[in-house]
């Protein structure tokens, strides 16, 4: 099992001079800090980190754990970030957005979850900048996307990609343009055949930091 974890944005909406993975949690904790070490702790050692804005400052903040340079970072979304990573590896892999805060035991469930490609999800009502998921008859993701008919909730933006998927979603991500976040891989995954399904994570804290009220109720959920 290895780990992707998406740091190359700017993070212009939160208005951070630093990348916002580097936010500081009330226990001093940054973001970015806080997923490696529950990564760590989960039995996760390979760790591979996608940097792009003011990238030398995680990157000194965490020397040990690989980094993967997106050039065009300024230029490119999630789905170019995460090709950076993926192309490189060929396994089980977790993988998360840069500015999610999370509990451990969302973790847990997730590494003893089934041997599927897993998408966690908050079965919750959701505004128009949350990604959004609908399930089929089978209870698969069905649709993933900020514009999603008839929604079930949102994907909180961690998820595991089976190693005998893997190359097949690094085709679909490949297709995507260059402003696509990474849902649209697996969007187009789907399409092609490929099966996911969620894992309901309603039961935990979870949050993921876009705007300044995120940081605000991230910092609420997260005290300790």
């Amino acid at each position: 099992m290895q780990a992707v974890i998406l740091a190359a944005g700017i993070g212009s909406r939160l208005g951070c001079p630093f990348p916002k993975s580097l936010s500081q949690l009330p226990n001093g904790e940054r973001i970015l800090g806080r997923q490696i070490r529950l990564l760590k702790e989960a039995g996760i050692q390979s760790i591979h980190v996608v940097v792009g804005f003011k990238m030398t400052l995680i990157m000194e903040q965490f020397p040990d754990v690989f980094y993967c340079y997106n050039p065009a970072y300024y230029l490119t979304n999630t789905s170019k970030s995460l090709l950076c990573a993926l192309r490189m590896l060929d396994d089980d892999v977790v993988w998360l957005n840069g500015d999610v805060v999370f509990e451990a035991p969302l973790l847990a469930d997730l590494l003893a979850g089934p041997p599927e490609n897993l998408v966690c999800v908050d079965k919750k009502r959701c505004g128009v900048e949350e990604v959004k998921y609908a399930l089929d008859e089978a209870g698969r993701i069905r649709e993933i996307s900020k514009i999603v008919r008839e929604p079930q909730g949102e994907a909180v933006g961690i998820n595991l990609m089976r190693q005998k998927s893997l190359r097949h979603f690094v085709s679909m991500l490949e297709r995507c343009d260059d402003l696509d976040y990474f849902e649209m891989g697996l969007e187009l995954l789907l399409q092609d055949g490929g099966v996911i399904f969620p894992l309901d994570i309603s039961a935990h804290r979870c949050i993921e930091v876009d705007f300044a009220e995120d940081w605000e109720a991230a910092r609420r959920l997260f005290p300790e």
